[in-house]
């Protein structure tokens, strides 16, 4: 099934979560993605008070950076969200930007043995086993959650370089394409997940999220979204968004679910003037698209 969510960025100010996450789901958008950035948010906590100020509104963290935090206790936030909230919490790891993860004295050598280590355990953990391990990174002694979900939730892990696209196919339940990719890239990632998944020997497919940029309206919309792309220092051939009205953006979107996702996550700029309208206006393309 073809979704549509929308992004309350870290960068904003956690004071405004409340609004914006009832004016989304007061106008018709089904999921909404958060993320954690050093040194902004908290990503479980966000999640969890919007998922307590709605009643429909899935919330999914697309990502939060496995090295911050022992495997544990990200089983533990996890475990718990969604035991409050059944149903309603996709959570997501990745490998963090490796600068921040530095001035914390988190940093890994390996990114990618740590999530080859780190997603499994964490899965297992959520499924109520006892876990052991003594990896490179990952070393537990017979952990096991005393309140596990009652149904274990689809692990996202965050992707984008070839590797690691292929290693989530291999150990996550999904992966998370950040914003930037372009529709014919995310169809390369698709092809790569599928290919890790099918080597770990496992069935059915990975779920792939992308986030795509968007902005509502006319030329200040396109004004924003080029300054936008122009501050991340974008290459040319990534420079990709949505604008316009919804059913631009929807048009956009397509592009996207033709090339195999199954989410597109629709990303306000940083400037974005109003939030609760950029919410109507997701909504008005999640009806777009689910018709």
């Amino acid at each position: 099934m073809r979704r549509i969510g929308a992004i309350f960025q870290p960068a904003f100010p956690p004071e405004r979560l409340r609004a914006v996450v009832e004016a989304a789901e007061a106008g018709g958008v089904p999921e909404l993605w958060l993320w954690e950035d050093c040194f902004q948010q908290s990503a479980f906590a966000t999640a969890a008070a919007a998922l307590a100020w709605t009643e429909r509104l899935r919330v999914g963290i697309g990502v939060a950076p496995m090295p911050l935090r022992n495997v544990a206790v990200t089983a533990m936030e996890i475990a718990t969200i969604e035991r409050m909230f059944p149903g309603r919490f996709s959570p997501g790891v990745g490998h963090g930007v490796q600068r921040w993860m530095a001035q914390t004295g988190s940093r890994v050598a390996s990114p990618l043995t740590l999530m080859r280590e780190y997603v499994p355990a964490l899965r297992r953990l959520l499924a109520g086993e006892e876990v052991t391990a003594d990896g490179r990174y990952v070393k537990l002694d017979r952990v096991q959650l005393d309140w596990p979900p009652a149904e274990t939730p689809l692990v996202y892990a965050a992707g984008e370089g070839p590797k690691t696209l292929h290693l989530t196919g291999e150990v996550a339940d999904g992966t998370v394409l950040t914003g930037g990719t372009t529709a014919e890239r995310a169809a390369e990632a698709v092809a790569a997940i599928a290919a890790g998944r099918a080597s770990a020997g496992r069935d059915g497919r990975s779920e792939v999220v992308v986030y795509l940029m968007a902005a509502f309206g006319g030329d200040d919309a396109e004004a924003r979204v080029a300054h936008e792309l122009t501050q991340w220092n974008m290459p040319d051939d990534q420079r990709t968004a949505a604008v316009g009205d919804a059913s631009a953006v929807a048009e956009v979107a397509e592009r996207y679910f033709a090339a195999g996702v199954d989410a597109v996550v629709l990303q306000p700029t940083s400037d974005e003037p109003d939030l609760e309208g950029f919410m109507r206006g997701v909504g008005e393309v999640a009806g777009i698209v689910a018709r």
